[in-house]
């Protein structure tokens, strides 16, 4: 029968009491589940701000996992007073989690810093990368207080038990937490986990600790503060939401929907009310001048249910990721029933397995104000769209776009779907403004041949002509 390694808890200088054993890996699993929580945060807090692209990902791990890396290299070299050096370091990060995290501090960041690049390294370089330096030295330097056999069998317990915590705090966090309690109560629970071990670390080293205690609880107090006390927005694990009045000419006492602070939608107090001016236009296409009735009418993207406000003409679908926005717009917003079927689920996801055909297909999801994402703008994703309409269905696409679509995510977003719907309508609404909603019209059905164009030589205009009537 195989036995477990015997492992021993040395006395570290400067501290006359041993380090338990249950401790001493309760501080490792609490580094793990705190590190690894405070990145899927700043994933999340970054969202509203820039969106959820690859490009603000990818770096935004990069430096996470650099900083980590440093932290382990200065924890390595730490020689003495081990548990001092812990709980220094836990409270630092504590104070950054529960601080630098909370919603008003990161939407003030975003609003006063820019160019808005600058916010992001001031966010990430000041706040993320010293949490994860910070709690990066903890393996290494608790290390040193464990007597295992060899030096593998001390690292790998190590280890171990940080990387549970950081499995267990990126599940519960994200698929418990934030689902249920919003962003907010995740920055609690990481911050307060590593404030409650310092006490027991005070004690561990031998110091009666008021100070590092005192600090404790002024930080849990401050905590709460940050991020229940002061003015919040509405927080999903999805999105952030306000619902606020807002001045327009032209509008009677009108109310904006935001979600990830764009704005994403309107309505006024109007007799029938006037909306934003792209769901303006698409009802008058789709009612007027196509006369839509009795059809079925697919939107991806749910914003403030708008499209269907008071229109009972014809059936709707709403697709959206976050399962909490109807109840939010119902109760904030339109303050009535959203008139049609609302399924919570990805837009890709939902077009790609449904069976259903619809006679149209708004796609209208955003995830910030100009971000569209990743993939709901590729071909393959198109092509599920075009599946999912009826052999006459209609696609209307909302997009946020250069006046005068010269830019390169212009021209490629236009250029893709019609390499799959073949020519569309592109309408500019705004012409005021350096960027503004282009409403895109294709429609299903085969894909016409690409033809050569016209030239003094080879001339065939009035021959097409001819056999287009």
């Amino acid at each position: 029968m195989s036995q477990r390694p015997s492992v021993t808890v040395a006395s570290e200088a400067a501290s006359p009491s041993a380090l338990p054993y249950a401790l001493l890996f309760a501080l490792v699993f609490v580094e793990g589940f705190s590190s690894l929580g405070a990145e899927i945060v700043a994933l999340r807090r970054l969202v509203p701000q820039l969106g959820s692209a690859i490009t603000v990902t990818a770096p935004t791990i990069g430096f996470f996992l650099l900083a980590l890396a440093l932290g382990y290299q200065a924890g390595g070299r730490v020689e003495r007073d081990f548990l001092p050096r812990v709980r220094a370091n836990f409270l630092m990060a504590a104070a950054l989690i529960a601080l630098g995290m909370a919603g008003p501090v990161v939407d003030a960041l975003f609003t006063h810093v820019r160019p808005v690049w600058l916010a992001y390294l001031v966010f990430v370089g000041g706040v993320l990368c010293p949490i994860a330096w910070l709690l990066g030295q903890t393996v290494p330097v608790l290390t040193n207080l464990l007597r295992h056999e060899r030096a593998g069998a001390r690292s790998g317990a190590a280890l171990y038990w940080s990387t549970l915590g950081s499995f267990l705090g990126s599940v519960s966090l994200s698929l418990l937490v934030m689902q249920w309690l919003g962003v907010s109560a995740a920055i609690l629970v990481c911050a307060l986990s590593l404030l409650a071990l310092v006490p027991f670390l005070s004690v561990a080293a031998g110091h009666s600790g008021w100070q590092g205690n005192g600090l404790a609880g002024t930080l849990v107090v401050a905590a709460l503060a940050a991020n229940l006390w002061l003015p919040q927005q509405i927080e999903t694990a999805y999105a952030t939401y306000r619902v606020e009045t807002v001045e327009l000419p032209g509008m009677h006492e009108p109310r904006a929907f935001w979600v990830n602070n764009s704005l994403a939608s309107l309505r006024d107090g109007s007799s029938p009310p006037r909306y934003a001016r792209y769901i303006e236009r698409l009802r008058k296409v789709m009612l007027e001048d196509m006369g839509f009735r009795d059809r079925r009418i697919l939107v991806l993207g749910a914003g403030g249910f708008t499209l269907s406000h008071r229109e009972p003409a014809n059936h709707y679908t709403y697709v959206d990721i976050d399962p909490a926005i109807r109840e939010l717009a119902e109760r904030d917003f339109l303050h009535e029933p959203v008139r049609g079927r609302f399924i919570a689920a990805d837009a890709r996801r939902f077009v790609a397995d449904t069976d259903e055909r619809f006679d149209a297909i708004i796609v209208d999801a955003y995830s910030a104000l100009t971000n569209v994402p990743g993939h709901l703008v590729t071909q393959e994703f198109w092509q599920a769209t075009r599946r999912a309409l009826s052999s006459d269905g209609v696609l209307f696409v909302n997009l946020i776009l250069d006046q005068r679509l010269a830019s390169p995510y212009a021209r490629s977003v236009l250029g893709t779907i019609q390499s799959v719907f073949g020519p569309c309508a592109v309408e500019l609404l705004f012409r005021d403004r350096p960027q503004g909603n282009v409403l895109v019209q294709c429609f299903a059905g085969p894909v016409p041949e690409a033809l050569e164009p016209y030239t003094d030589e080879r001339n065939r205009a009035e021959l097409d002509l001819l056999r287009s009537r």
